[in-house]
Order: C-alpha cells, then sequence, then structure tokens
C-alpha cells in the first residue's frame, strides 16, 4: 500500500483512506539536526516544521507516493510553501506532489460550503490514484470513527489511573502511522490489557501540540501524571466524530474539529480546557509554549481563571524539552527535579 504523509490534523485522512493509500501523519524529532530544513524556511519558524522538512528531503519518512499539507498553523503553511517552490526550482529532489487542504472553523453555513468545497477538490485530486466512490468514502468514515471511538476509550481509561499519559500519547501517534483497521485492533488490545494502576499529580496539558513523548515523559519522572490534554496529536484528534458517513458530514466534522490554539478565540480556548480539565479531575494546569510558537500565552490567562486551578505558563520551551525552570515553576516548594 502506498504512504501518503500528511501534516496537520485538518487533513481529512478518510480521503486518503478511501483512495486506497495509507495516510501516516508526519512527525519531527526533536534534538536532530534540521540545518536542511532550517536552510529553506529559516530559523524563525516552528522547529517542528524545520524537522519535518529536513525528513522529508532526507528520506527518513520512506517511500511517500503524496504529501497533503493543513493551513492548522502558519508554520504548516510556510511548510507547504516551501515544498512547492522546491518542486519549481529544485526539480532535481523528485519530492512528491504537494497539496493544500485549507480547513475554517468558523461556524457559519458559508464556512461549511467553503469547507465542503475543499474537501472536494481534495477527493478529486485523490482520485488520480484511485477514483473514490461513495460507498468507499462511507466505508473509511466509519472505519476512521470507530477508531476515534476506541481512542476515547482509552483516554476514559487514562483518566481512571490505568495509563500514563506518556503511554497514551505513545498509542495515539502509532494509530496515525497504521492503516486504519490495524489502529483499532492496535487501541483495543490496549483496551484489553490488564494494566497496572498508575499515580501522580494530575495535570492537565494545554498549549504547543506534542508529536513525541518527551515532556510528557519528563512531568511523569517527577511526580504528575498527565490525565488529559487539549493539542491535536491527544484528545483533539479524536473528540468528534461524523454524524454521517457522507461527504457533507465529513466537512462539517473537520470544520467544528477543535478549538486548536493558533485558530481559535481565547474565549473558545478556556471554554474547552476548563471543560476538559474538570472531566479529567486535573489538580495542576501547564500551559506548554514552544519557541515560536506565539498563540498558547494569549490564551493562558483566561484558561487559568476559568480553570480555577494552580497554573504554570512554561514559554519558549525548546522543542520536545521542558527546561528546569520550567519544572521548578510546577514543582512543590522544596521538591527536587
Amino acid at each position: 500500500m502506498s504512504t501518503v504523509g500528511y501534516v496537520g490534523a485538518d487533513v481529512p485522512v478518510e480521503l486518503i483512506t478511501a483512495a486506497g493509500l495509507l495516510p501516516k501523519r508526519l512527525a519531527g524529532k526533536p534534538g536532530e539536526d534540521s540545518a536542511l530544513g532550517d536552510r529553506y524556511l529559516g530559523r524563525g519558524v516552528d522547529p517542528v516544521a524545520r524537522s519535518i522538512l529536513t525528513r522529508i528531503l532526507t528520506g527518513d519518512y520512506g517511500p511517500l507516493e503524496a504529501i497533503v499539507v493543513s493551513r492548522d498553523c502558519e508554520a504548516s503553511l510556510r511548510l507547504f510553501y516551501a515544498l512547492r517552490e522546491l518542486h519549481r526550482v529544485e526539480p532535481e529532489l523528485r519530492l512528491p506532489p504537494v497539496r493544500l487542504v485549507d480547513v475554517l472553523h468558523l461556524p457559519h453555513h458559508t464556512t461549511t460550503r467553503y469547507v465542503h468545497a475543499k474537501i472536494a477538490q481534495l477527493r478529486e485530486w485523490l482520485g488520480q490514484w484511485r477514483p473514490i466512490g461513495d460507498d468507499d468514502l462511507a466505508a473509511a468514515i466509519t472505519a476512521h470513527d470507530t477508531l476515534r471511538r476506541s481512542l476515547a476509550h482509552l483516554a476514559e481509561l487514562r483518566r481512571a489511573n490505568r495509563l500514563s499519559g506518556t503511554r497514551f500519547l505513545e498509542v495515539v501517534a502509532a494509530a496515525t502511522a497504521l492503516p486504519v483497521t490495524e489502529a483499532t485492533a492496535l487501541v483495543d488490545s490496549m483496551l484489553a490489557a490488564d494494566l497496572p494502576e498508575v499515580d501522580g499529580v494530575r495535570l492537565f496539558l494545554t498549549g504547543s501540540s506534542h508529536d513525541s513523548p518527551a515532556v510528557y515523559e519528563t512531568l511523569e519522572s517527577n511526580g504528575f501524571l498527565v490525565v488529559g490534554e487539549d493539542h491535536d496529536w491527544g484528545e483533539l484528534l479524536f473528540a468528534r466524530t461524523c454524524a454521517a458517513p457522507t461527504e457533507l458530514a465529513l466537512a462539517e466534522r473537520y470544520q467544528h474539529n477543535g478549538p486548536a490554539a493558533p485558530r481559535s478565540s481565547i474565549r473558545q480556548r478556556a471554554a474547552h480546557t476548563a471543560a476538559a480539565a474538570r472531566a479529567c479531575d486535573a489538580e495542576v494546569l501547564l500551559s506548554y509554549a514552544r519557541v515560536h510558537d506565539d498563540a498558547p500565552p494569549w490564551d493562558f490567562p483566561e484558561q487559568r481563571a476559568a480553570t480555577g486551578l494552580r497554573a504554570v505558563l512554561a514559554e519558549r520551551q525548546p522543542y520536545g524539552e521542558l527546561t528546569a525552570e520550567a519544572l521548578a515553576a510546577l514543582l512543590p516548594a522544596g521538591a527536587a527535579a
């Protein structure tokens, strides 16, 4: 099965599956040299995008039939423009074809029509590999919704102290790189396992997204338990299913998914974070803001007020790391990191 790499949770993966292709979410690698990506994007862009571009150019993801990029944030858009320009000026790189999908999240019927049109265009573009019939699309939507429901059950298991946040994030990330039926089987095997109880200070994580478990590992090795998050590698990835197995319902699912920090209002984010933190009985709120990710600090004051929790803002954090200063602000007075 040929693989299509995708960037961002706004990419309708159901269409890739319906075209007989494997959707694989492209993640960066914290701590690895990104000089090649820096060359084309500059060092002022989110390091995740620079890492992903480096890995594409070095072939680190293996053969990719195509790449689909969502306009979920400015860094993703910059990544798309860089890939498109590299096609034009450096054809010897033999990069796979790249496509942008623009999903808006405003609660209007006109927005629905716009998103529906963009999804229809992506469906037609992917049809060059295999035309996507309505039955193909319905089957793919049903399969991905089944996976989302299994992931939601896994989140319930975490809230019940049967799974660490680190392991949860690892399973979710693995599910984004497997055929949908295999991903569902993986998650269901975790649900059926006899898992030992885990413990720690219950922490809700907001702010930047996390495409690796490194920050979760740091938190959980220092006495915390990440019981919830509102970034799109975590619960935002699967919180919403489709109302029906149709193209229109697919457009509505992606239009109303969120709210993510780069494309939502401060009020929306605060209300969502407060409700999600209450649902998992969080004791502490951590807003993690990666370097060159400017949206989370704007959300933090209202999130802190809405949750009423002890809250810490960790700004300008290195990609995949939590600084000693940020960790010290989280730990009780006198505790050692």
